[in-house]
């Protein structure tokens, strides 16, 4: 796997849309963004023709990325935002340009498909990092996403993935000027909770959003379970809402693929459980996220009761967020019950 290197402040970062354009969708977001980029990390992020540009095709999203990945002056690129369709973008690119240059390519959600054909092309990356969720709306970047922000892009170095204590499923409409000053309503969070052996194990990463993973699946473009032998499986649900019953029917059937059986450890997630259309109680919120929780455990228990579990940890759909390698080396240490990733 090749890890790309770090960058200097005053590098230049290509702000890619391969999914949706949100740029379009919340310009005072994306403005903000852009400012608060260049003065969190010094680096000078550069624009491309399709990252403000709703309903761009994928081939000319692809277009976008390989010449990002040519260009020797861009040394990392980053999504403003995941998507629904860059399955279509994928079969664009050029692996060439990505072997010939590795640099770090940053985003999560519909960004999986990017991540997933980087690794099987021998290029590491980094799950998490979005322009127009974490770094434009509220009044600053959170701290842990700041962390892991300059450790993904500048620092590198081990990093101890820790609790906020703290978490929102959704912000702030981004047509609301409160977008920009306010984060969304944020709830006190749980322990995660821990299965499996009283061990520590370390793999590379490999997974993404279930959602997108599924559809990787079906279009025969995931690794084999050699590939992922000894790996991190690092899994999160999509602000689709999956229920726990459809995540348990998906795990099952990594299980019956003999996925589960391959991977020495499992991290899922914290989940979002609401939206703008969805508002649970509390109570309800809750039972949600037991109910996923409870899926996995079971899941993986009967599959690979050998692997190290731990669920709710912030990554994905939910913020804060965290920036976890993908591809690189992440440790579960079922003893210390912590998670630490090299950077």
């Amino acid at each position: 796997m090749l890890i790309p290197p770090k960058l200097q402040p005053g590098d230049r970062i290509g702000v890619l849309s391969p999914a949706f354009a949100a740029p379009a969708a919340g310009p005072e977001v994306h403005e903000q963004a852009m400012r608060r980029l260049r003065e969190v990390t010094g680096l000078v992020p550069v624009e491309y023709p399709t990252t403000r540009q709703l309903g761009a095709s994928p081939a000319a999203r692809a277009a976008d990325v390989n010449a990002a990945l040519a260009d020797p002056g861009i040394r990392a690129i980053i999504a403003t935002i995941g998507g629904s369709d860059q399955i279509l973008v994928t079969p664009h690119l050029d692996p060439a340009l990505a072997a010939a240059d590795p640099k770090p390519f940053l985003g999560y959600s519909d960004n999986t498909n990017i991540l997933n054909w980087l690794w099987r092309h021998g290029v590491a990356g980094f799950y998490g990092g979005s322009t127009q969720v974490h770094l434009g709306p509220g009044p600053a970047v959170d701290d842990i996403h700041l962390r892991a922000l300059r450790a993904a892009l500048l620092d590198g170095g081990e990093v101890e993935i820790t609790e906020p204590g703290e978490s929102e499923d959704i912000g702030r409409h981004w047509d609301d000027p409160a977008a920009l000053t306010e984060y969304g309503d944020r709830e006190p969070t749980e322990p995660w909770t821990w299965a499996g052996p009283s061990a520590a194990v370390t793999g590379r990463t490999w997974g993404g959003c279930l959602e997108v993973v599924n559809q990787l699946a079906l279009a025969h473009r995931m690794p084999s379970n050699d590939e992922l032998a000894g790996t991190i499986l690092m899994l999160e649900t999509s602000e689709r809402l999956t229920p726990a019953h459809d995540v348990a029917e998906q795990l099952r059937a990594y299980g019956e693929r003999g996925l589960l059986r391959a991977v020495a450890g499992v991290l899922f997630a914290r989940p979002a459980v609401s939206s703008f259309d969805v508002l649970p109680s509390a109570h309800e919120k809750a039972a949600l996220r037991a109910a996923q929780r409870d899926v996995v455990l079971q899941t993986v228990e009967r599959y690979n009761p050998d692997a190290v579990v731990c669920v709710g940890v912030p990554f994905g759909h939910t913020r804060p967020q965290w920036i976890l390698p993908y591809g690189g080396e992440v440790t579960l240490d079922g003893t210390a019950r912590k998670v630490t990733g090299v950077f």
